[in-house]
C-alpha cells in the first residue's frame, strides 16, 4: 500500500484555495504471481514428459509469452530465474525484477490399460540397472 499527496488549487469550486488530495493506492493480489519486491514469482505445471525428456514450454510473462528451455531429467520444484522478466522498477522504469518459475510436475490423474503396462515394462527396465 502506498500513499501519495497531492497539491492542488480550485479555482472553480468553493473558495479557490489551495489544498491537498490523498490517494491510497493498493496493488491487489495477483492469482498468476507472487510479488516479491520488483521479482515475481511463478509456479508452472509441466507435464511428466517434458521433464524426463526436456522439450519448450510456454511461460505466461507479464508483457507477453515467452519460451522456457526445461532441459531432459528437470526435478519437481527446481526454480528458473527469467531476467527482467519481472515487475518495473519503482524510479527506474527501463529497469525490471526478474520472474522465477518454479516447475510442478503434473502426472497423468488417470492411466489406460496399455498405458499402466507401458509403466510396468519402464519400471522393469529400471530394476535391472
Amino acid at each position: 500500500n502506498r500513499r501519495a499527496a497531492l497539491s492542488f488549487f480550485d479555482s472553480d469550486h468553493g473558495d479557490g484555495r489551495a489544498g491537498d488530495l490523498y490517494l491510497k493506492v493498493e496493488v491487489l493480489p495477483q492469482s498468476l504471481y507472487d510479488r516479491d519486491g520488483d521479482d515475481l514469482r511463478l509456479t508452472l505445471s509441466i507435464d511428466l514428459f517434458t521433464v524426463l525428456l526436456g522439450g519448450k514450454v510456454s511461460v505466461p510473462a507479464i508483457d507477453k509469452p515467452v519460451n522456457l528451455t526445461i532441459p531432459e531429467g528437470t526435478r519437481n520444484g527446481k526454480t528458473f530465474r527469467l531476467t527482467k522478466l519481472g515487475m518495473p522498477k519503482l524510479r527506474q522504469p527501463d529497469e525490471r525484477g526478474d520472474l522465477y518459475v518454479t516447475v510442478a510436475i503434473e502426472l497423468p490423474a488417470k492411466l489406460s490399460d496399455e498405458e499402466k503396462r507401458l509403466v510396468r515394462e519402464w519400471q522393469a527396465v529400471r530394476e535391472k540397472k
